[in-house]
């Protein structure tokens, strides 16, 4: 290997690392804000949240690969053409296609990597944070206490203080009403104070009342009518203590083979197993639709004259050949055979639409494996050329650049998906939608660096023009010309 080559390597990977692990941190970053509600305020343990942010990078693994390929590409090409390096780099006899060669394989590398990690350990990654981020958000809240509003997150209590310590470890003025199964508050206490601790295992809340009054309705269970001697309990404190079970506030993990068969857990073998199971249920059921709505059309018997069969083909309207009653029948059996079709086909449409939609998904996840590895190469296809054309290095307008491409690369990426997820595209269309749209830039840009012309010279593409519209008035011409000596 060349020594060039070993100074485009160098200059190339200490950018990609930066912006990779820039670029992650954002999007862990956005993360956060999007669950933030459901993460804040529930006393999860330290390893929990990180093993929830360390499954969150590998995911957005997706998306933070590419844009730093692309961004990292300007920034190298970017500093050779501003510190005249791309200038030395041509003089030596290397061209900039050569010079590339390296960092082409380091990135197909790259693409080659991500590819099996969105194949056999994505996969796996999305199970596990999908399970976990389910659990995490159906959690309850810390027990709170809030002055003035009913606290009912414990099952079976709904809890008021007027007022509470700076610590919160104090309630001042409690209201406490214990419900049954029925939904109705027959306890309730009222006391002056109450002091919050947990017990030793912390599977209990115990809350120590002082001065006050409870209120027990011994009334029969599921009474349909009031009973005037039913018994009512009042007794008065100095102190009493209440014990609370919280067991309902802690994380129960779920089963992950709930999960396994989204789409988003499958690798390819998977999906292409999943995908023709879905394709015979589909299959069979349009046969059977098909064989249900053929037992509601039957040619009706009135098709006939002077007692004779006759020929549906002819050009006799039905109401020439029957009575008045044999046509009023035929028109009312019509109709009741077109309702029935019709709710036929409804049922049978609210039916077929999952399957649909479940093979729409696994066609769309089957094609996002590859396009991962493909926008890597074509982003580096974009990145590249474009610094090497911009000649400007640093976080500037090289990341003024990136973002315009990737946000046009993903602006169209996200538009075909979810084209393609409403059957408007095809999957195939619309996964790979966003990069056929800007091949055919990577390629211009291409060529425009390795000849080096300029971009944004207006001069040369009006020459180009005139001489493309030249060629089309001496073709229309010739055309007249020939047309007029055939005349």
């Amino acid at each position: 290997m060349k020594k060039i080559h070993l100074l485009i390597l160098q200059a190339f990977i200490k950018p990609f690392m930066v912006t990779f692990f820039i670029v992650m941190f954002v999007l862990l970053m956005l993360f956060l804000f999007k669950y933030i509600d459901d993460l804040i305020g529930k006393g999860f343990q330290w390893y929990v949240i990180l093993e929830l942010l360390s499954y969150q990078c590998a995911v957005q693994l997706a998306m933070a690969l590419p844009l730093s390929m692309l961004l990292s590409s300007i920034m190298t090409f970017g500093n050779l053409g501003e510190s005249y390096e791309l200038v030395a780099i041509k003089a030596a006899g290397v061209s900039l296609r050569n010079a590339m060669a390296p960092l082409f394989v380091v990135v197909a590398l790259f693409s080659a990597g991500s590819f099996f990690f969105s194949d056999y350990i994505l996969p796996v990654v999305n199970l596990k944070m999908g399970s976990l981020l389910y659990d995490v958000r159906k959690k309850k809240a810390d027990f709170f206490i809030k002055p003035g509003v009913f606290n009912s997150t414990i099952p079976g209590y709904s809890i008021r203080a007027k007022a509470k310590s700076e610590d919160g470890t104090t309630l001042y003025n409690m209201m406490i009403y214990q419900h049954q199964s029925g939904g109705t508050a027959n306890n309730v206490t009222f006391a002056k104070e109450g002091y919050v601790q947990n017990s030793p295992d912390n599977r209990y809340m115990v809350l120590k009342l002082i001065d006050g009054v409870r209120y027990e309705d011994a009334s029969v269970k599921n009474a349909k009518r009031y009973d005037p001697r039913q018994q009512f309990t009042r007794f008065r404190f100095k102190e009493t203590t209440t014990k609370f079970d919280m067991s309902s506030f802690d994380m129960n993990r779920t089963d992950q083979d709930l999960f396994k068969s989204h789409h988003q857990m499958l690798n390819l073998k998977q999906l292409k197993l999943y995908s023709d199971s879905n394709h015979v249920y589909l299959d069979s059921l349009q046969r059977v639709n098909s064989i249900e709505g053929k037992r509601y059309i039957n040619l009706y018997s009135a098709y006939f004259q002077n007692g004779k069969p006759h020929n549906p083909k002819s050009d006799i309207h039905l109401a020439d050949i029957a009575s008045k009653e044999q046509y009023r029948m035929a028109l009312n059996n019509a109709l009741n055979q077109a309702r029935q079709v019709k709710d036929l086909a409804f049922n049978k449409q609210m039916e077929y639409t999952p399957y649909r939609e479940k093979d729409i998904r696994y066609a769309v996840e089957w094609h996002r494996k590859f396009t991962l590895a493909v926008s890597c190469l074509l982003l580096f296809g974009i990145g590249a050329p474009l610094g090497a054309i911009i000649r400007k290095g640093g976080l500037g307008l090289p990341v003024v650049m990136a973002i315009i491409f990737f946000l046009i690369y993903h602006v169209i990426a996200t538009l075909a998906e979810k084209a393609a997820k409403d059957a408007s595209l095809s999957p195939m269309w619309g996964m790979w939608m966003a990069i056929i749209v800007l091949t055919p830039l990577a390629i211009f840009l291409t060529y425009k660096s390795t000849t080096d012309s300029k971009l944004f010279d207006a001069d040369q593409y009006k020459l180009k023009a005139e001489a493309l519209w030249k060629r089309i008035v001496e073709f229309f011409n010739r055309k007249k010309k020939t047309d007029y000596n055939k005349g």
